[in-house]
């Protein structure tokens, strides 16, 4: 009767424990090169980045070139957060820019260029 206890006791641990982890692990943080310039690629991918529904806060370094971005995986995926940069202009590694949305950034914000790397 003391070892059917227990088991259950176990069980209803491990199941108490599993749905806690299952609540915190819905936000993920990651960081991942995204290319770009100047303080206006810095505000273009950060807006592209945090108007992704899921995405609840998202920052740019212009000297790392790495976004830095907590969001909801629930709502949204990586890949989405990368789609909607590359749709404003910016390549990450994964996802190119097309040239449409390249040319459509200001010239000073071309990083494709040479003189720019």
């Amino acid at each position: 009767m003391n070892k059917r206890i227990i088991t259950l006791l176990i069980i209803m641990l491990t199941f108490t424990l599993t749905s806690e982890a299952q609540k915190t692990s819905k936000t993920s943080k990651v960081t991942f090169e995204v290319d770009g310039v100047c303080v206006m690629c810095k505000e273009r991918i950060e807006k592209a980045a945090v108007l992704t529904k899921g995405v609840k806060f998202a920052t740019w370094n212009i000297d790392t070139n790495e976004l830095y971005c907590i969001y909801n995986n629930k709502k949204t995926s990586l890949n989405k957060i990368k789609q909607a940069i590359a749709n404003a202009g910016h390549d990450t590694k994964e996802i190119k820019a097309s040239d449409k949305a390249y040319n459509s950034i200001a010239d000073c914000c071309k990083y494709r260029t040479l003189e720019k790397h």
